[in-house]
Order: structure tokens, then C-alpha cells, then sequence
């Protein structure tokens, strides 16, 4: 009797591992990008190509980008931070305010980063301690930090600042090349990726979005982390605000209006489900340059730059439904199972 070969039972998952990875949300995100690349290096090489072109889509898009990876931990856990763009208009409003009544820059700084702190920690305790939705709440502060900086700076603008701050936005890191908001992107997103994907922290954040009650149970503060998250991303917002004063030279309270959805936009395009429980910084850094490929591309086209919202909104809407069509084809499956007509059967009939 001839003995049959072995078969490695790891062999056919390994094969199937091979052939999903392909299917992940990043390389979709890095085939599009290249896509938007090569469309843009093909339509118009000489000004697509150039340097100045592409520093200046960095810059457009750092603070959005700063922003995007504390809003991504935040939304993996299962919660959403609406106030961001808010923060940062508060914060570039302090700085001009503190500038104005001849502050120190690094006690402004200090200031600066206590304030959206505490305004993230407002966040993370309505949250967390008394059990409000997060949307609703950061809804909220969106409109009360708004306020505030409109009562700190009103009407003012304030646009003296040092030469040496005032040049981050419009000069390049020296050795280096690359915007100065870009660069500190780059180094919190290393940091925010091992967090992330590297430390239990991480692995308690995808836990919460998943289901919080189980993660609860499991011995995961999920109250605490929460709260913290919040708090990490008042922080950085107010170092966007910074950024993002210190680029256009002027601090006004309208700062960042309407930035929050831009943020929300590139999250949601970098594969972070709006349910939680799934996402990677990886993702992030992938939609930033796409995002950032996209808006350069348009600005070289005919299209209306007035109506750039549509191209947001656009993405917001495919970000959320692409995830999500599998689940829905499914479930339109099963309706239409259920609300087929049954066929009687057929009366048998018996011989004698």
C-alpha cells in the first residue's frame, strides 16, 4: 500500500497570506497614489515636477497631517474629535495675543501647549466620565473654542513675529529639504506608528474600538486612555496652531476654520474605520501624500478651486461607503433571501 505524501497545513494559509496582503487598504492607497503621480507628471511635467510645486504642497497640507495621527489613535478607539481645527484657531489666537503683550516665544509655547491640553482633557473628561457621545461633545467645543478665540484676539491680527519663526512656513529644514511641519510629521508619525502597532497601549486602543465593554472587562483603563488620547491631541493641535500662524505670519482668530474636515478626510482615506477597531499610521502617511498629489494635481487643472469641498467631501463619503460595501452587499443578499417568494411543493402523488 503506497503511503500518501504530507501535506505542510501551513502552506495553503501562508499562500493565502501572500495573496491577501496586495488586497490591503495601503496599497490601494499607494497605487492611487502613483496613479494621481504619473497623471500629473504626464499632463504637466514642467510644473508638476517642480521643486517649489511639490514644497508647497507639503506646506499646504503639514498641519492637516499633524493632526490626522492623534485624530486616527482617537477614532480607533471608537470616538471622533471634531474640536481639532477649533484648537488650533484658539491657539494661534493665544499666540498673538501673548506676542502682542511682548510674551517670550518659549513661554508662549508653554502656554500654548498647557491650553490645548486642558482643552483636550474638557474633551476626554465630558467623554469618559460623564458618558456624553463624542460627537455631540466635540461638536460642541468646536463652537466654544471657536468662541474663545474669537473673545482672546476679536478682530485684531497680529503679523510681527520673528523673522526666524516666520520663515518655517515659507523655508525649507536645512540638509534636509522639506517643510518644517512635514518634518515634525514625519517624527510623530514614528512615534505615533510604535505606540500604535508596537506597545500594549496600542493593542488596548484597537481592543476599545472593537468592543469598549470587553476591553473594560479585560482589565484595559479604557476611561484613562481615552482621556489621554484627548489630551495628546489638544497638544498637537495647539503645535498645528503654532505652525500654522507662523506660515501665513499672521495670527487670526479664524485661523483653521473649517480644517477639521480635512483632517477627518485624510483619516477616513487612509483605511481607519469610522466604527473603530481598524487603522494603521502606515494608512495615514500613505493619505497624506495622496491627499497632498490630489490638490496639487487639481491646482494645475481648470477646476474651480472654489469648489475643492466637493473633492473633500467626496472622499469622505467613498472612505466610509468602500469599507464598508462588502457588509452591505451582504446584508442586501440576505433581504433578498428573505423577501423571495417560497415555492410550495409539489403534491406527491401515490401509486396503489
Amino acid at each position: 500500500m503506497r503511503a500518501r505524501p504530507v501535506v505542510n497545513s501551513t502552506a495553503r494559509p501562508a499562500l493565502t497570506g501572500l495573496w491577501q496582503r496586495p488586497l490591503r487598504w495601503e496599497f490601494g492607497l499607494a497605487v492611487l497614489a502613483l496613479a494621481i503621480f504619473a497623471f500629473g507628471a504626464i499632463d504637466s511635467p514642467s510644473a508638476f515636477l517642480n521643486s517649489s510645486k511639490l514644497f508647497n504642497a507639503g506646506v499646504t497640507n503639514g498641519e492637516f497631517a499633524i493632526m490626522a495621527l492623534p485624530m486616527t489613535l482617537i477614532i480607533i478607539s471608537g470616538e471622533i474629535d471634531l474640536s481639532v481645527a477649533s484648537i488650533l484657531g484658539m491657539s494661534s489666537a493665544l499666540l498673538g495675543v501673548l506676542w502682542m503683550r511682548h510674551w517670550p516665544m518659549l513661554g508662549i509655547f508653554a502656554v500654548l501647549l498647557v491650553a490645548g491640553g486642558a482643552a483636550g482633557l474638557i474633551n476626554g473628561l465630558l467623554v469618559t466620565r460623564a458618558g456624553l457621545p463624542s460627537l455631540a461633545v466635540t461638536i460642541g467645543t468646536l463652537a466654544l473654542y471657536r468662541g474663545i478665540a474669537i473673545i482672546v484676539l476679536g478682530s485684531n491680527s497680529v503679523s510681527n513675529f520673528p523673522s526666524g519663526y516666520a520663515t518655517i512656513g515659507v523655508l525649507p529644514v536645512p540638509h534636509l529639504g522639506v517643510p518644517y511641519s512635514i518634518a515634525i510629521f514625519i517624527v510623530l508619525a514614528i512615534v505615533f506608528g510604535v505606540v500604535l502597532h508596537a506597545t500594549p497601549i496600542g493593542r488596548a486602543i484597537f481592543a476599545m474600538g472593537n468592543n469598549a465593554e470587553t476591553a473594560l472587562f479585560s482589565g484595559i483603563r479604557v476611561k484613562r486612555i481615552k482621556t489621554g488620547l484627548f489630551v495628546a491631541s489638544g497638544m498637537i493641535c495647539a503645535v498645528a496652531g503654532a505652525l500654522w500662524t507662523f506660515r501665513l505670519d499672521t495670527a487670526v482668530q479664524g485661523n483653521g476654520l473649517g480644517a477639521e474636515l480635512n483632517v477627518v478626510a485624510i483619516v477616513l482615506l487612509a483605511g481607519v474605520s469610522i466604527f473603530g477597531g481598524r487603522g494603521s499610521v502606515p494608512g495615514v502617511v500613505l493619505a497624506v501624500v495622496t491627499f497632498a498629489l490630489l490638490q496639487n494635481t487639481l491646482l494645475l487643472t481648470s477646476f474651480n478651486q472654489e469648489a475643492y469641498g466637493i473633492i473633500v467631501g467626496a472622499l469622505l463619503l467613498v472612505s466610509v461607503f468602500v469599507p464598508q460595501a462588502g457588509a452591505l452587499a451582504a446584508k442586501i443578499r440576505g433581504l433578498a433571501r428573505t423577501s423571495a417568494p417560497v415555492q410550495p411543493a409539489a403534491p406527491s402523488i401515490s401509486r396503489q
